[in-house]
């Protein structure tokens, strides 16, 4: 089993959030799994152009570290978001991450693994990047186990007083991933998002070429 988190942080060692994911990687570990990070300030992801090639071919024209970065998602069981909140949302690298995964929405292609998502704020809405960054998940076909949102409010030993919590949240995650913990409302939406986008790729074949293929391959559409 292996534990994948992405930190998007510009502060390298020094960044707050960076903390949070290394503790939640900490309790996974402890529960016997690989985990690995990845600092995402250190890939070049190019920003997505709206081509729609990704639905046509399953290509993307776009040349940079995206695709190496994504197929170490693919190969990992769970998956740890973190952020600190820039203007009520996360930094721009991990908004063009996002925005670059529209295929693998369109095509549910993280389903059956599991995530959460960490956020570090100096004030305020920790919890509503962390709510953001759940629902990007969520929307990928991840199954999402919870999240931590931490307020820095003039406390720079915040971070360490929430390590326990982020631990715990990395057990969780493993628990969860392992089945020791159910999510069937979860189960039930990820069903049915799986099947509008059926329906999507079966109403225009053409434009959206690769997903149909790719639910023709998985057995959904016959």
């Amino acid at each position: 089993m292996k534990i994948l988190g992405i930190n998007a942080s510009p502060r390298g060692n020094e960044s707050n959030t960076l903390q949070l994911v290394k503790a939640v990687l900490k309790g996974a570990e402890s529960e016997g799994v690989e985990a690995e990070l990845i600092d995402l300030y250190s890939l070049r992801i190019e920003y997505c152009t709206g081509c729609g090639a990704c639905y046509a071919t399953g290509e993307c024209p776009q040349l940079d570290d995206f695709e190496e970065l994504f197929e170490r998602i693919q190969n990992s069981d769970g998956i740890v978001l973190g952020a600190p909140n820039y203007i009520n949302s996360v930094p721009a690298p991990m908004k063009a991450f996002f925005d670059r995964l529209s295929d693998a929405i369109h095509c549910q292609m993280l389903t059956g693994k599991f995530g959460c998502s960490v956020s570090t704020a100096g004030g305020s809405k920790a919890d509503a990047v962390v709510e953001y960054m759940n629902s990007v998940l969520m929307t990928l076909g991840v199954t999402v186990v919870g999240g931590l949102g931490v307020l820095m409010a003039g406390n720079p030993a915040a971070p360490q007083q929430a390590a326990g919590s982020a631990e715990e949240l990395g057990k969780k995650l493993v628990k969860s991933v392992r089945g020791e913990i159910k999510y069937p409302d979860q189960d039930e939406a990820h069903r049915q998002t799986t099947a509008y986008f059926c329906q999507l790729a079966q109403s225009d074949k053409e434009r959206f070429a690769h997903d149909y293929d790719w639910y023709v391959q998985k057995g959904l559409i016959k």
